[in-house]
């Protein structure tokens, strides 16, 4: 039997009596019922929602694959990332960052918070826990969730979690993307994901092709070009470049501000005849803006305009330069779809993350049961007990709206069954009085 001093946990026997797993899950995994949600995912949305389920006296727990809280942001960023939006935008719910912080964090800095976060919440994730499967049985109202644990001395140890709600805080950058190319496995030189770049510092002097053109493609550039490499960006689609901040202030909070007198469509022109002031034409450098805005475009189809930090620049002085989509590798060069082929020592791959959430969501993902249909702020309930968290493509904040919205929901179907409990009891109790 699992217990533990919280009471998160219990053997499922005690709970459901009649509640009879597979006869090979009985014998190859541990049954357990958790007095409360399970959460998938100890990055910043997970945390966000045990911080706040623990200030409403509700228990979880959490189950984590790496071995360490937000294991993107410690194993799988550049060491230059700094936050892109002020702090106030990226604070987790009830502990602000300290007051020493600057106002755009480093990645240092932001994982000293999450783990301040944790020990002041006291957030115990359970680590080196990956999630095989979520499925929910309608027979009896519950989920069961299956992993595999790491952590055991005797190699992996295979568990069944047992509850009534989960929480999916696994985020929306679980899994590296990686086009396939033609060629590429003949190129014969160094090719690697933005998510294992740390520096430019060994590839200087070389000659490196960065593909994309989003945020982390722009500061990969821009850090590989202050190493003294020279770097070339594939820019295939359109996209909005805008600068971090005006005048001093962040150019996200300008347009927050504005919305909230004026339609998203003037707040983009504004935005836009700023930007047009101080950046120039982007255009004109082989960076064609979307026809729609860049607040509209993100409240659309989620997608994040470039915050430029400096990368523009060194673009309109030639140190990075741009170059359209790609047709094909070969040994040591690109060939492009302009018909110049270009020797290359080395590629980096900013072509971003996704979910795996429907590797292990079983029968229905997040878009079928309406999560992801569903517009901000209300992206954050499912059906039958299922949440998720920084789905809803607002960044750490709405994370954390998503977190505390879960946590007020959760928390109060909890307390109801909690009260219908001890009605419960105390209606067994006067039974048996009677019988005396």
């Amino acid at each position: 039997m699992y217990t533990n001093k919280n009471t998160n946990s219990v053997s499922i026997s005690s709970m459901l009596p009649n509640f009879n797993p597979k006869e090979d899950d009985v014998l190859s995994r541990r049954c357990i019922w958790v007095n409360g949600p399970v959460i998938v995912g100890a990055g910043p949305s997970g945390l966000a929602v045990a911080a706040s389920l623990k200030r409403q006296e509700v228990p979880y727990i959490i189950l984590e694959r790496a071995n360490c809280i937000a294991s993107l942001w410690q194993n799988r960023t550049y060491d230059r990332l700094k936050l892109h939006l002020p702090k106030q935008f990226c604070q987790l719910p009830n502990l602000p960052f300290p007051d020493n912080f600057p106002e755009y964090p480093t990645k240092y800095q932001f994982i000293e918070y999450l783990d301040s976060y944790a020990t002041h919440f006291d957030i115990k994730p359970k680590f080196n826990e990956t999630v095989q499967s979520a499925k929910y049985d309608e027979r009896f109202g519950l989920w069961r969730v299956k992993t595999v644990s790491r952590s055991g001395l005797f190699g992996s140890c295979e568990f069944e979690y047992i509850c009534r709600w989960l929480v999916v805080a696994t985020g929306e950058n679980a899994e590296k993307v990686v086009p396939e190319f033609e060629g590429l496995e003949d190129f014969g030189r160094d090719v690697l994901h933005a998510g294992d770049y740390k520096s430019g510092e060994r590839y200087r002097g070389k000659q490196v092709i960065v593909v994309g053109c989003g945020n982390s493609g722009m500061e990969v550039s821009l850090d590989l070009c202050n190493h003294g490499a020279r770097p070339s960006m594939v820019v295939r689609s359109s996209v909005h470049v805008l600068p971090r901040e005006i005048l001093g202030k962040s150019t996200f909070e300008i347009g927050v501000t504005m919305m909230k007198w004026m339609p998203v469509w003037l707040v983009d022109k504004t935005l836009l005849l700023l930007t047009r002031l101080f950046l120039g034409s982007t255009d004109k450098y082989g960076l064609k803006r979307p026809e729609i805005g860049p607040f509209e475009l993100k409240n659309i189809a989620g997608k994040t305009p470039v915050l430029d930090v400096g990368a523009f620049s060194k673009i309109k002085s030639g140190k990075i330069k741009i170059v359209p989509g790609i047709v094909k590798f070969g040994p040591g060069e690109v060939e492009l779809v302009d018909g110049r082929v270009l020797k290359i020592d080395s590629v980096v791959l900013a072509t971003g993350y996704r979910s795996n959430v429907p590797s292990w969501l079983k029968e229905k993902d997040l878009a079928e049961i309406g999560i992801e249909k569903n517009p901000f702020p209300k992206g954050w309930k499912g059906e039958s007990g299922l949440y998720a968290v920084g789905f809803t493509r607002r960044g750490l904040y709405g994370a954390s709206l998503d977190a505390m919205s879960v946590a007020h929901d959760i928390a109060n179907k909890w307390k109801e069954e909690a009260k219908l409990q001890i009605k419960s009891v105390a209606a067994r109790h006067r039974r048996c009085i009677s019988h005396f």
